[in-house]
């Protein structure tokens, strides 16, 4: 919780609409890498936690809100570049709002991409998103069950069960 707060916080106060395409581009290149680093070490602590299922929530509860604001604020970098990248202004609160609904595949269709860039960046985000969904979760939960398994915290089980 507190790291979600933390990263909240960052992303409402820092100066995103003063960036160029370049920083955007690399601050969501450098985000996704740091963010595929972020669920690597959270494998390896559930693999080694006694509670690897309490755990496994502590990682997606840091892991998803850390995504999710790296395409919010790629968002309102290029909202505030080009008026023609999304349908009217989009706030910081209207750009986290977008990236969420991206990201439940709800769609509302009240926020749109406009411009190719942009429709690139949100089709990016969208098989990103599927393979968050897919592949990191079952990752997670992969690491939950190897944990669980009996010998898995080098322990042996009990006489007689094999």
């Amino acid at each position: 919780m507190g790291s979600t707060t933390a990263l909240v916080t960052l992303y409402f106060l820092l100066p995103l609409d003063r960036s160029s395409t370049w920083s955007a581009v690399t601050m969501l290149v450098i985000g996704l890498v740091i963010f595929i680093g972020l669920v690597a070490f959270q494998v390896r602590s559930i693999i080694r936690s006694p509670f690897p299922g309490l755990r496994a929530v502590e990682a997606l509860a840091t892991s998803v809100p850390l995504f999710l604001l790296l395409f919010a604020s790629t968002y309102v970098v290029m909202a505030a570049m080009s008026a023609d990248n999304f349908d009217g202004s989009l706030t910081r609160t209207g750009a986290l709002y977008f990236a969420v609904t991206v990201f439940s595949t709800v769609g509302f269709g009240d926020i749109t991409a406009k411009s190719d860039g942009a429709r690139l960046v949100v089709t990016g985000q969208m098989i990103a998103d599927l393979v968050v969904l897919g592949l990191a979760i079952k990752i997670i939960m992969g690491a939950v069950s190897r944990r669980r398994q009996p010998g898995a915290s080098g322990a042996q089980p009990p006489e007689g069960i094999h």
